[in-house]
């Protein structure tokens, strides 16, 4: 379910959309669930770098395409980094050890549009797309 409550933000830099993160992460207790909603190299990747770096995270994050979960538990808060693109219905979901993670750390959800039915009630949605110029992403939080 998607909250009404919106609040957009603009980055004009890759340090800009970190930064923004880093706000939102401030207001996070490390167990929500994050899903990231937007297309190719829209910087999903590069805002959970910002989400991560603020619970004191350091090591080097990179999409889990592969993986499909890139686990960092080196910080304040075990952070899981999924990657949803090739799931495709709740067995998929389920396969990926998705609701074995739920409540245990902070879940940060790539291509999450691919599981927005199963996503629990209270997810907090970032969406990301491009702005006017191919540096601006405009950022919105529902």
């Amino acid at each position: 379910m998607v909250c009404s409550d919106m609040t957009e933000y603009i980055s004009h830099s890759l340090q800009d959309t970190e930064r923004i993160a880093s706000e939102i992460a401030s207001e996070l207790s490390g167990t929500e669930v994050v899903a990231m909603l937007g297309g190719l190299g829209v910087g999903k990747t590069t805002f959970t770098r910002g989400l991560v770096k603020a619970f004191g995270i350091e090591e080097g994050v990179h999409s889990p395409t592969f993986s499909i979960v890139n686990e960092y538990l080196n910080g304040a808060v075990p952070v899981y980094h999924f990657d949803m693109y090739r799931v495709s219905d709740e067995d998929d979901l389920y396969s990926t050890g998705f609701y074995d993670y739920l409540g245990k750390g902070l879940l940060i959800i790539e291509w999450s549009e691919n599981i927005l039915d199963y996503l629990p009630e209270d997810t907090l949605f970032i969406e990301l797309s491009y702005g006017e110029d191919m540096n601006t992403r405009i950022i919105k939080r529902k």
